[in-house]
């Protein structure tokens, strides 16, 4: 992930984390047409997060995501 881009994923991870995302509220938040701002694809070819084949189509963090999330936090405290 480049650099300037790992604040915005870290951002976007602590939303997912943060309570219950369907698929459609993602989309509405984090969709972008600036390809410099593809944070959500990021996540997804990263493995940070997941789209899960429920009813909600509910995005989230994979045990990487997580991982990551909270390494950042730990580095903040």
């Amino acid at each position: 992930m480049p650099e300037s881009s790992s604040l915005i994923m870290l951002q976007f991870l602590a939303w997912v984390a943060d309570r219950p995302r369907s698929y459609a509220q993602t989309m509405e938040a984090w969709r972008s047409t600036c390809p410099r701002l593809s944070v959500w694809e990021d996540a997804i070819i990263g493995g940070l997060v997941r789209i899960e084949n429920d009813t909600d189509r509910a995005v989230t963090l994979t045990s990487r995501g997580r991982i990551m999330l909270e390494q950042q936090q730990c580095r903040v405290s």
